[in-house]
């Protein structure tokens, strides 16, 4: 899958200062120098980065200092050659979960880059060098970064809030294995109760234009079993044919939002009608338990071939069980 890259910037604060710039310089050239040393155009950017089967990692890059942190960087050498070609200084990872397919990169990064810091929740986290927890916060140059523990897929799961000083554009989270497009993580070492509070307290609490960048790239199937749920949520139906012509075209369906999140992902809709009724309860963290049990039997209906491409299949396989019904032919047969 092709590398996606999504800016977070202020476009109109820029528009509007460059007007104004130019408005003052037309008056007044002694304003000039003034503009052009005090004013700041603060950007934030997140490169998607798809890798192994079908995870992401992310490098989130200041653009004013040419800072970068990663998160879940997996695939080390693949990051430091992007980190090469942005021109930028990989200050620190943050690490969700210490699952490998999340972690098991930074030990590579640890020799690669002499000093960096690894941020995390558990103890099983390689190369940890500074173990976070709740709500604490960190600062790289401009960035912020809000620790929010969401113990349940793992019991050091920490998921990470990111925004930038000066910019008034949506900030991020980024969700690890708790959060996906459209679904939610398995609780391999927690509760429902756990994945209730991680998903109703304290990510549902952040602003709604919250971009959410999870772990992993699962949004047509989660869609597919959210249809099963909603049948007739009119928002599964459109982004089911948008994620599917995404995934066709192979490209990412990160970043969502929370507000998107709220319209058609089933684990946060619980107390939605159809929700219940598809669950048969009514308890918000019994609802949520038999939605994650009934997604892990769930396997996605397999795509239908075109008519053509059925019948050449139906011919092969019966070609193939008749060859078997009548035994080897002469050609095949061992001389005596």
């Amino acid at each position: 899958m092709a590398i996606s890259v999504i800016q977070v910037f202020c476009p109109v604060l820029f528009c509007s200062f460059y007007s104004f710039y130019v408005l003052l310089v037309n008056l007044d050239p002694s304003f000039q120098f003034f503009i052009l040393t005090d004013t700041h155009f603060v950007t934030m950017k997140v490169k998607v980065i798809s890798i192994l089967e079908d995870n992401y990692m992310y490098l989130v890059i200041e653009e004013n200092g040419k800072k970068a942190i990663a998160v879940d960087p997996a695939v080390p050498h693949r990051l430091l050659d992007i980190v090469k070609r942005e021109g930028v200084t990989l200050d620190a990872v943050l690490t969700t979960h210490h699952h490998w397919d999340h972690a098991r990169g930074n030990e590579n990064l640890a020799k690669e880059v002499p000093g960096i810091q690894i941020y995390g929740a558990d103890d099983r986290i390689g190369a940890l060098t500074h173990k976070v927890v709740h709500k604490q916060e960190l600062k790289f140059g401009t960035l912020n970064v809000r620790c929010l523990f969401t113990p349940c897929h793992t019991s050091g799961h920490m998921c990470y809030f990111v925004w930038e000083d000066g910019c008034t554009d949506a900030p991020a989270i980024f969700t690890g294995d708790t959060l996906f497009v459209a679904g939610c993580g398995r609780f391999f070492e927690g509760t429902a109760q756990q994945m209730y509070k991680n998903l109703t307290e304290v990510l549902s609490t952040l602003p709604l234009e919250t971009k959410v960048f999870c772990g992993h790239e699962y949004t047509v199937k989660n869609l597919k079993f959210a249809l099963k749920v909603e049948p007739d949520n009119v928002k599964v139906k459109e982004m089911l044919a948008w994620a599917k012509a995404r995934d066709d075209d192979d490209k990412p369906t990160v970043p969502s939002t929370l507000e998107d999140e709220f319209q058609y992902n089933p684990f946060l809709r619980l107390s939605e009608e159809a929700v219940q009724k598809f669950t048969g309860k009514t308890d918000p963290v019994e609802v949520l338990s038999i939605l994650r049990a009934e997604k892990d039997k769930f396997k996605k209906p397999k795509e239908r071939l075109p008519t053509p491409a059925m019948l050449a299949f139906q011919w092969a396989l019966s070609m193939a069980n008749s060859e078997t019904l009548q035994g080897p032919t002469d050609r095949n047969m061992t001389k005596k």
